[in-house]
């Protein structure tokens, strides 16, 4: 007797519902995504076993590279905002609207505030070369009360609390092969008696951790 041959059937899947919610996820991703701005300064920090993450907004960074020279960022673009008014009313500096754009852009900068027009005359792709930007000095004398560095950190914490209603979190980011003395001038800017902050982070690297 003869078998009885079963006809094939194509299998037809309706895709429609998964290639849109696929689309969704993508544009959800590129509309939330932060684009991380250029730094000018190359920064290798130490290793440690410490695995405490920094937080993700409202941080003042105060970097510092090999070379000793010292970098200020905040991560908030109305937070920069406010921060360049009080700069330019302090200082008398006019500032274009093209120049005010591209600070708000800046993740961080190393330069006296009487230099800052300068900086911003410029293309982003010229302010990591050394000779344009020397660093924020700190003034040693007079208990570190009169330093620029002093200045940036409190204008920032002004503008953090117009802005959030907090106050940020300070972050020390120094290099590897830095000099201790310049973290421990940055240090002592914190603890001054203008600023009075006890409390900051130093960025690592995480290291792991040996094992017992």
């Amino acid at each position: 007797m003869g078998k009885v041959k079963v006809p094939r059937k194509s299998t037809n899947i309706d895709m429609t519902a998964m290639c849109d919610v696929a689309f969704l996820l993508l544009t959800f991703f590129i509309l939330t995504a932060k684009f991380k701005p250029n730094e000018p300064i190359i920064v290798d920090t130490p290793a440690s076993v410490a695995d405490k993450k920094l937080p993700e907004d409202k941080v003042i960074t105060i970097s510092v590279d090999r070379k000793g020279r010292i970098f200020f960022g905040v991560d908030n673009i109305q937070v920069r905002r406010k921060i360049l008014d009080r700069v330019a009313k302090q200082k008398n500096l006019t500032l274009t609207s093209e120049q005010r754009k591209k600070f708000e852009n800046m993740a961080s900068f190393g330069v006296p505030m009487a230099e800052l027009p300068r900086l911003l005359s410029l293309d982003f792709s010229q302010h990591a070369d050394p000779n344009v930007q020397k660093g924020i000095p700190i003034d040693t004398t007079n208990k570190y009360q009169r330093s620029e560095l002093t200045d940036w950190i409190q204008y920032a914490r002004l503008a953090y609390k117009e802005v959030t209603g907090s106050a940020p979190f300070i972050a020390i980011k120094a290099d590897y092969d830095v000099n201790y003395p310049v973290v421990q001038d940055i240090i002592n800017t914190l603890q001054s008696p203008r600023v009075k902050i006890n409390k900051f982070n130093l960025v690592t690297s995480l290291e792991k951790k040996p094992e017992k």
